[in-house]
């Protein structure tokens, strides 16, 4: 007999939630990270539970504003030019999924599973008690200038489509609900009843401790390895120890096609960097996130200050730490807010991100008893509750909750996977 039904690499919020839903209805499980739960990119987020969040990143703008946002100083996208001459596989494809009908269809997937994530979030957040660390108070989108608001007009229209509730508001309607603004506000939108978490490390850690209550397994350690056959899959530890299991879900977000043997590595996952900086004292000076669009950026309230994350590096996942990025958000948060003195913490995480900015929730190309869920770009945090419920009932055999067939991993090609039924 197997050791366990369900082994978990990864303990970010998708693999947690993955675990705790997991053990939730009964199955053995164990849960495997080099690093503490929740320490990894879950950590470093905007901490925006994002479902409006429907309009993806691909967009037929990048054609014409491609060069400005490649030359700008202000930009908040910067790109390494030897990667992408090194991946131009990635690079074409991401400009491949521009056009605009394949744009919608993106956006028509993303907001299908969008509309599940407070469920399913709502269950896990009862489960280990964590509503306390959950402020609901909607989200504030602003644009600075009528080109950048006039841009953004087939994205909004995506999020109407998709059931997203907003309100537009002028300029005045936003400095009246928050006053500290100083930078030009054209017009703004006010996402109703989105919130946001003000921890998302220890929304995790609380996760990780109720899973633990419920008698699940965790290893830190890391997964080298996985060899499946017809009776199930052995799992090759970084401790040089194994350990056999009748599924292994792969949730190691940007580092998932490292693992050898689970199909993943010859999916074509990029990385999007993102930063964040802190400034511990002004927690307070805002009610709610707000999204300024022309500087790719969100601040949040949150427990341990004012945080302002954003920003996106293509480049290699070990490239060093760009400090030019940390610098641009210092440099947008003065323009937002005044000067709020030195911040602190400036952080580094890691986006998956395909090139159709779909995650992959499915068996994998190469043996349905590993299920892939990663790739969720932005939208991790949002998503990671309703991914955890799908991985679970792929593992019991039962229909998804919703369609997952865009989300497929052999929607890239892939060759046809062995049957282990």
């Amino acid at each position: 007999m197997d050791d366990y039904d369900l082994i978990v690499a990864g303990a970010g919020v998708v693999g947690m939630s993955t675990a705790l839903f997991a053990r939730k209805e009964g199955m053995r499980v164990m849960l495997c990270d080099s690093k503490s739960p929740g320490s990894g990119t879950t950590s470093g987020s905007a901490c925006t539970i994002a479902t409006y969040a429907s309009v993806p990143i691909n967009s037929p703008s990048i054609f014409s504003s491609l060069p400005s946002l490649l030359t700008s100083s202000e930009s908040p996208l910067s790109f390494n030019w030897k990667y992408g001459i090194l991946n131009p596989g990635w690079m074409l494809s991401f400009l491949a999924n521009c056009r605009k009908s394949r744009v919608q269809e993106i956006s028509a997937s993303l907001g299908s599973i969008l509309l599940h994530a407070d469920e399913h979030l709502n269950t896990l957040i009862a489960e280990c008690q964590a509503e306390d660390l959950f402020v609901k108070n909607d989200c504030l989108y602003i644009w600075s200038t009528k080109s950048g608001f006039d841009g953004a007009h087939d994205g909004n229209a995506m999020r109407k489509r998709n059931n997203v509730e907003f309100d537009y508001l002028s300029s005045n309607n936003v400095r009246a609900l928050e006053p500290a603004l100083m930078g030009p506000i054209y017009q703004g939108i006010r996402f109703r009843g989105a919130r946001h978490v003000l921890d998302p490390q220890e929304l995790v850690i609380r996760m990780h401790r109720r899973y633990l209550e419920l008698g699940g397994d965790w290893k830190q350690s890391p997964v080298h390895e996985i060899i499946t056959d017809d009776a199930g899959v052995t799992v090759k530890l970084g401790d040089d120890s194994e350990a056999r299991c009748g599924h292994f879900a792969v949730a190691a977000g940007a580092f998932s096609t490292k693992l050898r043997g689970t199909g993943a590595e010859k999916l074509p996952l990029g990385v999007e960097r993102g930063y964040h900086i802190v400034y511990p004292k002004h927690g307070g000076l805002i009610s709610r996130p707000i999204g300024w669009a022309e500087a790719g950026l969100y601040a949040t309230p949150m427990a341990k200050g004012l945080r302002f994350a954003g920003t996106v590096e293509i480049a290699a996942l070990d490239a060093p730490f760009n400090y030019q990025n940390t610098a641009l958000l210092k440099r947008k948060s003065v323009e937002m807010f005044g000067s709020l003195g030195d911040p602190e913490s400036p952080w580094l995480g890691f986006r998956p991100t395909f090139p159709d900015s779909l995650p992959v929730i499915g068996p994998s190309p190469s043996s349905d008893r590993v299920i892939l869920a990663f790739g969720h770009q932005h939208v991790g945090l949002t998503l990671g509750a309703v991914t955890g419920r799908i991985v679970t009932e792929l593992v019991q055999r039962k229909p998804p909750c919703l369609d997952i067939s865009s989300f497929s991993p052999l929607r890239f090609g892939s060759p046809v996977r062995r049957s282990n039924e």
